[in-house]
C-alpha cells in the first residue's frame, strides 16, 4: 500500500468513528475538568475580575460554552 492509500484509509478509518470518539469524550468527567481548568486560566489572563466567585462563575460559563462534536 502506498503512503497515499495508507493516509487515506487512515482517514477514512478515523472518519467512521469521529461522532462516537466525540461523544465519549464529552461524556468523560476529565475532559471537563480540563475545561474549567483552560476556562479558569483565560479569565486569570484575560478578564479584570477580582473576585474569585464572580471569576469562577464566568470561567464555568465559558466552559459550558464549550461543544465537542466531530467535523
Amino acid at each position: 500500500m502506498t503512503l497515499n492509500l495508507r493516509d487515506e484509509a487512515i482517514r477514512r478509518l478515523a472518519d467512521g468513528f469521529s461522532s462516537e470518539f466525540a461523544e465519549e469524550v464529552a461524556a468523560d468527567e476529565r475532559f471537563h475538568e480540563l475545561l474549567m481548568e483552560l476556562a479558569d486560566e483565560f479569565v486569570e489572563k484575560n478578564l479584570p475580575i477580582v473576585s474569585d466567585e464572580d471569576a469562577t462563575d464566568v470561567a464555568y460559563e465559558l466552559m459550558i460554552g464549550v461543544t465537542t462534536k466531530s467535523v
